[in-house]
């Protein structure tokens, strides 16, 4: 399998901290956020990863190389214009041959991805389909709302829905299995949003979207706003130690 992860957005509600670097780019416990996401990548056998750029795009390429030192081979996709989530991802799927794993950029988690793998491939009786990793929130309303049966398939997906639309404590948490056809249903060389209209999208042509609910034990965390990115480095020094330790 290979991955993808987005890093190109401008990082605004993180200003001026995103000024002179991109979200990814941030430092979490002393280092950059993408070299967290890489290890984790890498510890689950990954060894093949796209990387969309646009803000500061230098920074990330100069930073990262050819992944090397990361035990990676990086693929990178330069945006002159954004292209939005899904639009990122289509403009590389040449780069796809496989189910793959798209991982937003500021996403910070030690899930066990061998586990996420096994819930997909374990899903859609042999239709393409995709897997979204979701998380139980309090503040579901303030995020992309997602209401699943009992039998972890998706009904609705909402983007901050009023909550007299869809009331559901489930969340896109910016991780997701895709079936690489899917790609194929993805307008090219145009701004398109997972969440907002791939999602919906799908789901009115009937293709299968499932759930994996994020485990208690996993830890998990969007750092796009201040107040998370300030969690997050209050919290990832501890979860490092349970890696190394083998605990998590």
């Amino acid at each position: 399998m290979k991955a993808m992860i987005l890093a190109a957005g401008k990082g605004t509600r993180l200003y001026p901290l995103t000024s002179a670097l991109p979200k990814p780019m941030l430092p979490i416990a002393g280092e950059p956020v993408l070299h967290h996401i890489l290890r984790w990548l890498r510890r689950y056998g990954i060894q093949q990863v796209a990387i969309n750029l646009h803000h500061h795009a230098d920074a990330i390429r100069q930073d990262l190389g050819t992944g090397k030192c990361f035990g990676v081979q990086i693929r990178y996709s330069e945006e002159k214009h954004p292209l939005g989530t899904a639009g990122g991802v289509k403009r590389i799927a040449d780069f796809f041959d496989d189910s793959l794993l798209v991982i937003y950029g500021d996403v910070l988690t030690d899930l066990d991805l061998g586990v996420l793998v096994a819930f997909h491939r374990a899903q859609g009786d042999g239709l393409s389909h995709a897997t979204l990793t979701l998380d139980r929130r309090p503040d579901a309303a303030q995020c992309g709302m997602v209401e699943l049966r009992t039998d972890d398939r998706i009904v609705r997906f909402a983007e901050k829905p009023n909550t007299t639309e869809i009331r559901s404590p489930w969340v896109n948490s910016g991780i997701m299995v895709l079936d690489r056809a899917l790609l194929d249903l993805l307008p090219s060389d145009q701004p398109y949003d997972f969440g907002r209209e791939a999602f919906p999208a799908w789901l009115t042509r009937g293709i299968p979207l499932f759930g994996w609910r994020l485990p208690d034990s996993a830890y998990l965390i969007d750092m796009g706003t201040p107040e998370k990115y300030a969690q997050a480095n209050r919290d990832w020094p501890e979860r490092l130690q349970r890696i190394s330790g083998g605990k998590n």
